[in-house]
């Protein structure tokens, strides 16, 4: 991969991926993936197959949690606050920003400023790969649900409302 003239963030997606032994660069699309949507038709996939990455604002200690779950489901922020212990807010772009380094549409699931608490969704497992973002809404990168658990390091979990 050529790091010259790439964002900072899809740069330091890159080597962390690397540093872990990923499998899979990076890929910078010609065209932006900030949506579910966007990314599955960018790439020729299902948008169940596009990990997004939620970042909710644990209340009580002002924690990043970020949920990857799957692109074509939508979050129970009741399981996860049970399943991290705390009410969930809302992460506005600057607390996203300043606890991640990624912009909204970007958040990779490694690679943060601040390590958050993750939860992997367990729909992810219906897929054999998946694509994640990397650090930017242009870049994205493959890789088996498992893989997502080894690279952060998180639990699976039902995270979805039916």
């Amino acid at each position: 991969m050529q790091e010259t003239n790439r964002p900072e963030g899809f740069v330091r997606v890159s080597r962390a991926l690397a540093e872990l032994g990923h499998p899979h660069e990076p890929v910078y699309l010609e065209v932006s993936a900030r949506t579910c949507q966007e990314a599955a038709d960018a790439l020729g996939v299902a948008v169940g197959q596009i990990a997004k990455s939620v970042i909710f604002r644990r209340k009580s200690d002002d924690v990043a949690v970020l949920v990857v779950t799957s692109g074509d489901k939508r979050v129970d922020e009741k399981k996860v606050a049970a399943l991290v212990g705390g009410a969930l807010g809302r992460a506005d772009p600057e607390f996203v920003k300043t606890r991640t380094g990624f912009t909204i549409g970007g958040v990779s699931p490694v690679a943060h400023a601040t390590p958050p608490v993750t939860l992997i969704d367990r729909e992810l497992y219906r897929f054999e790969e998946v694509w994640a973002a990397a650090g930017h809404p242009n870049g994205v990168f493959k890789a088996a649900p498992a893989d997502l658990e080894r690279l952060t390091g998180a639990p699976t979990a039902d995270v979805v409302a039916e």
